[in-house]
């Protein structure tokens, strides 16, 4: 117990001591994550005014806040997550799990049959700590992004998700090829260098 303690504080005292952290406070963003998303705008240009946008894995609202400004006034963000998320002007939140029917549904209907431009999820597991574990786990999260993706884009849309390096990210860097024109990934600079995570962006999809 005292090393989990230990451990704790230790997050705790980096997450506090993070310029990402301190920078996102002064910019009024939700999280640090958010400055892994206006890299990824700014060097592969997601966004353009008035897109569709459906962001799974939402909370606490990060991206929400990074794709509504960039989609403007006459876009539209979804966003979804099993958490609850404090409201975000412009952005449609659906609580729940997207896998389910009943979710998926409601999800749908808030798009009013409007295509989707950009599928993204900045989704991530529990972590247990075990490598063995998690990382099935992340990868599965993944794959339930890419499925509902491919259900709601139109050729041509985008889906962008945080992915982590191990077993599974060939086969599923395979799977997004065959259904993308285009598929590389990005380490941006607030991503921690420790961390295994990337973000995978698939643009260009085939449809079908």
């Amino acid at each position: 117990m005292a090393k989990k303690k230990s451990s704790s504080k230790a997050w705790l005292k980096e997450h506090r001591d993070d310029l990402y952290v301190q920078q996102a406070q002064r910019d009024g963003y939700r999280s640090r994550a958010c400055y892994k998303l206006l890299e990824l705008q700014e060097r592969d240009g997601l966004f353009r005014r008035g897109m569709t946008v459906l962001d799974l894995g939402s909370a606490p609202g990060g991206w929400s806040q990074v794709a509504t400004q960039h989609v403007g006034e006459n876009g539209r963000v979804i966003a979804s997550d099993i958490l609850p998320m404090d409201a975000l002007e412009g952005v449609t939140f659906i609580e729940g799990d997207f896998t389910e029917d009943e979710v998926f549904k409601r999800i749908l209907a808030a798009l009013d049959g409007k295509p989707v431009d950009v599928v993204m999820s900045d989704m991530a597991p529990n972590m247990s700590g075990v490598h063995a574990v998690d990382q099935p786990r992340a990868i599965y999260l993944v794959e339930l992004a890419l499925d509902l993706a491919q259900q709601v884009l139109p050729p041509g849309g985008t889906f962008v998700a945080k992915v982590f390096h191990g077993e599974g990210f060939d086969q599923l860097f395979r799977q997004a090829k065959d259904r993308f024109t285009r598929v590389f990934t990005r380490k941006p600079r607030a991503s921690r260098p420790r961390s295994r995570e990337v973000y995978m962006v698939a643009k260009g999809f085939r449809g079908g």
